[in-house]
């Protein structure tokens, strides 16, 4: 599927069993992979034109399947938030996941990266992993056309689970909280299911809350 903006686009197919969304943003001139799933190999390298990098939200197998080929395939920095390198580094949850190396393990002091014609910022919401973020996009030349990549943090009318190995629900509390503190309005691109905004979501974050608590 296609989303058209004013100076850029996303490309979304889900992959695997979970049906994990892959996502390419793309302008003109180049492409940024935001979590190649399972056998997303295939459809990124046939798709993503000039490619710059590949991020991922966190460190779930089905979000980071296709890292390592790709990493091979197109000699790409490879980005993540620092808490969930571990996840990469070894097949920590016994799936057959190939591990792939991070070139830049993203935490406070580089959470903000610049990609050709895309600045790309990560802000961390740890709770369904330690490190999991969502990521927020604009083109150079619109700063105001934000949108997000929100991971397994936040889904249509949803939220990650906490109740995984390395999940944390009091640190999911705490970050949902500080999601409803955010003031602007964007779209979001979630890790399953189809797109909401971050307004449409803060209305459904009392109820979580309620069921955490």
């Amino acid at each position: 599927m296609k989303f058209d903006f004013e100076n850029f686009y996303i490309l979304r197919e889900p992959f695997g069993e979970y049906q994990t969304n892959c996502y390419i943003l793309c302008s003109n001139n180049s492409s940024i992979i935001i979590d190649p799933g399972i056998n997303a190999t295939s459809w990124v390298l046939e798709n993503a034109k000039s490619p710059l990098a590949i991020l991922n939200t966190h460190g779930h197998f089905d979000h980071i399947w296709s890292n390592y080929e790709l990493q091979t395939k197109l000699n790409i920095p490879l980005i993540c938030p620092k808490e969930d390198s571990f996840m990469l580094l070894s097949d920590c949850f016994s799936t057959g996941l190939t591990p792939s190396k991070p070139d830049v393990l993203i935490d406070d002091t580089n959470s903000g990266q610049t990609f050709a014609d895309f600045e790309i910022s990560f802000l961390h919401f740890p709770g369904h992993t330690p490190g999991c973020s969502v990521i927020v996009a604009n083109h150079k030349q619109n700063k105001e056309e934000k949108v997000m990549f929100s991971g397994d943090f936040i889904f249509y009318r949803s939220i990650g689970r906490s109740d995984f190995p390395y999940s944390n629900t009091q640190d999911m509390i705490d970050s949902l909280k500080r999601f409803l503190d955010i003031k602007e309005d964007m779209p979001i691109f979630p890790g399953h299911g189809e797109e909401t905004s971050i307004k449409k979501e803060q209305i459904n974050i009392p109820y979580w809350l309620t069921r955490l608590t």
